[in-house]
């Protein structure tokens, strides 16, 4: 009934191209005085490598200080996407503090990446691959979709209403997110390269990053060129201004808020995606009432608590 309501405010907000009432501007700074709880396998994770978060912290501080390169080709690319580098640099921030270690330097990324240059991928579940499972009836109201980002929301959409932990033509689905599904063989949770991209992420975003940076599009049915994509970090840092760009979209158009003054918002929904249902939520909550202010997550406290500090490596 939760992910029913929830595609039923998407919806209706879809249909409205701006909203009805004044855009307010999100405040700066964190809403909760003290960080919310982090994840207990973002601990974990951190115990088993021997290291801490603010030892994770200060290594991709360290990256981004001395790697003009680096913050070059952020700028560059927040330009391009008319946002500010701190959206970037906020992302990349919380994803090596709290997800994987930083390496020393940008040219590691580029190593990493070749390393998966001639693997054979393929997106799939149980046998079935996506494309086809795509295929299935159910999507069909999807088909008329042009743009990468509606085309794959709806898809998801449709995943969480008609197989998410349901049994379909006899087929069992498990109660997990389409990306963890379907576009995450190797263990799930996992995310690739500089930017940690979702190979679903990526997919949805294509279409933008194609407009934008003249990078090729994507496809389901080329499973080892979405991850060459998101691996190589010129892309990938294309691929976290975008994500950003569309977070901050997604709150004007859907929540009348504008949150682009708050890396730590920004970080916050690149951390736990899903802008549209998110923004559907926010503008539900202020619906002919007091304004309720979106709130940052662990991972975007930092970023704010860090905002400083941060903001000087522009």
């Amino acid at each position: 009934m939760r992910r029913l309501l929830t595609c039923l405010l998407i919806a209706v907000a879809a249909f409205t191209s701006a909203p009805a009432y004044a855009m307010q501007t999100v405040p700066p700074g964190n809403r909760n005085v003290e960080q919310p709880p982090i994840p207990g396998a973002s601990v974990r994770r951190t115990k088993g490598t021997k290291t801490t978060f603010d030892r994770k912290y200060e290594k991709v501080y360290e990256l981004l200080s001395s790697d003009h390169e680096l913050m070059g080709k952020i700028r560059k690319t927040a330009a391009a996407y008319g946002i500010e580098p701190i959206h970037i640099i906020g992302a990349l921030v919380g994803e090596h503090t709290y997800n994987v270690d930083a390496y020393d330097r940008l040219q590691s990324y580029y190593v990493k990446a070749a390393s998966y240059a001639g693997e054979s991928f393929r997106f799939a579940y149980d046998g079935e691959d996506v494309d086809t499972f795509i295929d299935r009836p159910e999507f069909a109201g999807c088909n008329g979709k042009s743009d990468s980002y509606q085309l794959w929301s709806c898809r998801e959409d449709v995943w969480e209403t008609d197989f998410r932990g349901k049994t379909v033509g006899g087929k069992k689905f498990p109660d997990n997110r389409f990306s963890a599904v379907f576009f995450q063989p190797f263990y799930a949770g996992q995310t690739f390269g500089l930017g940690q991209i979702n190979p679903l992420t990526a997919l949805m975003l294509s279409d933008l990053v194609t407009r934008v940076s003249g990078y090729p599009k994507l496809s389901e049915k080329d499973a080892s060129g979405v991850y060459k994509a998101i691996m190589q970090p010129d892309i990938s840092l294309a691929f976290v201004a975008a994500s950003v760009r569309t977070s901050i979209d997604d709150y004007k158009r859907i929540a009348g808020m504008d949150i682009s003054d708050n890396p730590g918002l920004t970080a916050t929904l690149y951390n736990v995606g899903n802008s549209r249902q998110r923004a559907a939520a926010l503008a539900a909550k202020n619906h002919g009432g007091a304004t309720v202010w979106p709130e940052e997550n662990y991972y975007g406290w930092l970023i704010n608590d860090k905002l400083d500090e941060l903001k000087a490596l522009n």
